[in-house]
């Protein structure tokens, strides 16, 4: 019963990173990016926002699909998938970073 409502928990947590990344896909609402987040009203207003949404939805959509995975692992009991949880966290983490060194370049 502890492993359900765990699993649950994950699982509408993933849902919850799936809608901020399909927003996010289409620009629609706030912008979860550091640069514009602590960027001042008047940068706001000129920042080109498209490269910044899209960095944020695979972001959100790469951790909303490791809540998936941890909650269907915790569900069927399977240990293997927690491999593909840590890959697709370390992707992740890859894909935040140099995509944010690229974007600074430009």
């Amino acid at each position: 019963m502890k492993d359900i409502i765990t699993a649950c928990v994950l699982f509408f947590i993933s849902a919850g990173l799936f809608v901020i990344s399909f927003r996010s896909f289409h620009e629609k609402g706030f912008l979860f990016h550091n640069a514009y987040i602590y960027a001042s009203k008047q940068e706001r207003e000129r920042m080109i926002k498209k490269p910044y949404y899209r960095q944020s939805a695979i972001v959100f959509l790469l951790l909303g699909t490791v809540f998936a995975l941890n909650g269907t692992a915790i569900l069927l009991g399977t240990d293997w998938l927690f491999w593909l949880v840590g890959i697709t966290i370390a992707a992740t983490i890859v894909y935040a970073v140099i995509s944010s060194i690229v974007m600074e370049r430009r």
